[in-house]
């Protein structure tokens, strides 16, 4: 698989998501050269920010996060920038209003027209442990799929929860976001991506930065085994 000069854009999440509904994953992009970050609308709201309110920077990023986790961040940006690897990481944000958030963010290479590294673009996901009673009654509603093939995508959870270290219900929820994402039903992504994590290699180091790229690519194998 090789990295897309067309990333996912940080407006992308808004066509997903219908207004007032699952605001818990937004876009971002981050060019190396001017240090420069765009945030999707999505992204601003997990910040406590409306759309266009602030202009996102690394400093005001670090500022957000929980100070336990902010030096984390910061060497993963600086890792980021040096190596120009994908990168995921886990930690905690703190909104305006002082709300504590857990968010897993993932990112792949962000190339130009030229196929030259620009920078970095991806998404976070919101997996705080809040999920309200209607957006539950949504998912059994909009995707009565997934309990047809609870087998598949529960191994597809469990790969997910050994690599972020998070629980059966967030990764349910990164699983749905790039179904929705991708507009690739969820069973066929799940099966793609536990066909695909045979081709990572072993050893921590490695299948983790692996690992965040396939979950950005992995919809394209689906689509063709479901054409």
């Amino acid at each position: 698989m090789t990295e897309s000069s067309e990333p996912p854009t940080p407006v992308a999440a808004e066509g997903v998501f219908a207004a007032g509904q699952r605001r818990y994953v937004g876009g971002f992009r981050f060019w190396y050269a001017d240090q420069r970050w765009e945030w999707s609308d999505e992204v601003a709201h997990m910040h406590g920010y409306e759309p266009g309110a602030v202009t996102p920077t690394t400093e005001l990023l670090l500022l957000h996060k929980h100070q336990d986790d902010r030096a984390q961040v910061a060497d993963i940006i600086t890792a980021a920038i040096q190596t120009g690897e994908s990168f995921s990481s886990r930690h905690r944000l703190i909104d305006t209003a002082g709300n504590e958030h857990q968010v897993i963010v993932v990112a792949d290479r962000l190339l130009d027209a030229a196929g030259t590294l620009v920078g970095t673009a991806g998404y976070y996901i919101d997996v705080t442990d809040t999920l309200a009673e209607q957006r539950q009654e949504i998912l059994d509603e909009e995707l009565p799929e997934i309990f047809e093939a609870r087998a598949v995508i529960e191994q597809a959870k469990g790969i997910l929860m050994y690599v972020y270290r998070i629980n059966s219900e967030q990764a349910f929820r990164v699983l749905q976001w790039r179904s929705q994402e991708t507009n690739v039903k969820l069973r066929a992504l799940a099966a793609a991506l536990i066909t695909e994590l045979d081709t990572l290699p072993m050893g921590p180091p490695a299948i983790r930065s692996r690992f965040d790229h396939l979950l950005l690519t992995v919809h394209e194998r689906a689509r063709v085994e479901n054409a």
